[in-house]
């Protein structure tokens, strides 16, 4: 599996799982939703590990600005609220510094 499909099935997993969360502690979402949730979160935790990188800490950082942006397109397709232009800005910012950790996460 590539890194990157990697990331996106974390990060579908991660916002799904909190969301979950979200719905049940903030929307009064039924309590059942919370064992989805949870399984959706351990998806997100082994799907990082099929990350190709030489440390754990670095697959993560690396993912925080994936999270970023798929957290923004999860805004848009499932909450209905378009990103604004600084929302873009910063998480373009963020997927560059990702592919820079990543750019030299195999050179030990």
């Amino acid at each position: 599996m590539t890194t990157a499909l990697a990331y996106a099935l974390a990060a579908l997993a991660e916002i799904a799982g909190c969301f979950a969360a979200w719905a049940v502690l903030r929307q009064g979402a039924h309590a059942a939703w919370l064992l989805p949730g949870a399984l959706s979160l351990g998806l997100f935790a082994w799907a990082l590990t099929w990350v190709e990188a030489d440390a754990a800490g670095r697959a993560f950082a690396a993912y925080g600005g994936v999270y970023i942006a798929a957290s923004l397109a999860w805004l848009w397709a499932v909450e209905g609220q378009a990103p604004r232009a600084t929302d873009l800005a910063g998480a373009a910012l963020c997927l560059a510094g990702a592919g820079i950790i990543l750019a030299g996460a195999g050179r030990g």
